[in-house]
């Protein structure tokens, strides 16, 4: 089993390549809980000044968040309110693609498709977690990571093919959370104690 992190927080971030490469710049030296909050802030007033449009201001909130939110990704998390950054990234991920997906009048099964499938993985993990069988470090990479699927769709509003990204990552995401997923409590411990000490066994 994976070996279980010094701080459950950090995993319940799920950040992608891009923002733990931006969190090795500054060695875990930026609280992350000031910058996730002006990230989720500015992402609420660029939705509002427009995203309707390739040219509306919401298609560069993702650029934003990460360069403010991603350098605290390296941060151990173990400030008395950094348990607040996880539930911020995810209003502010699904904030943005709920409103990019409607506001382009993406059919809502393709929104709902896309919004489950980060749920169920952001569920999965939270769950994981709390029974010490922990999701395997490729994972987050693989699911592209909050600021991953959140460029993807500002390049599909970009490009005017939001439609189509919305159903390929829909797709990719449930197939890839849904199979390791399974295949990772098939392969668990039937009880969360064993599966703690072969992750403190590692």
């Amino acid at each position: 089993m994976t070996r279980v992190p010094r701080s459950s927080v950090v995993t319940y971030r799920d950040d992608g390549v891009l923002a733990r490469g931006m969190g090795l710049l500054v060695a875990g030296q930026l609280p992350p809980l000031p910058p996730a909050l002006a990230g989720a802030f500015v992402t609420g007033v660029m939705l509002f000044l427009g995203v309707a449009g390739a040219d509306g201001p919401a298609v560069f909130a993702p650029a934003v968040v990460l360069m403010l939110a991603g350098p605290g990704s390296s941060h151990p998390h173990d400030g008395r309110l950094d348990w607040l950054v996880p539930p911020i990234l995810r209003l502010t991920e699904y904030g943005f693609v709920a409103c990019v997906g409607f506001a382009w009048n993406v059919p809502r099964v393709l929104v709902y498709a896309l919004l489950g499938a980060m749920l169920f993985h952001h569920y999965d993990v939270v769950y994981r977690c709390r029974q010490h069988v922990y999701p395997p470090p490729w994972l987050a990479s693989a699911g592209l990571g909050w600021e991953g699927r959140m460029l993807l769709v500002a390049f599909g509003a970009l490009l005017g093919i939001v439609a189509p990204v919305f159903a390929l990552l829909a797709l990719y995401l449930s197939a890839l959370f849904c199979w390791e997923s399974v295949t990772c409590w098939l392969a668990a411990p039937r009880s969360g104690v064993e599966a703690a000490d072969l992750g403190g066994h590692d």
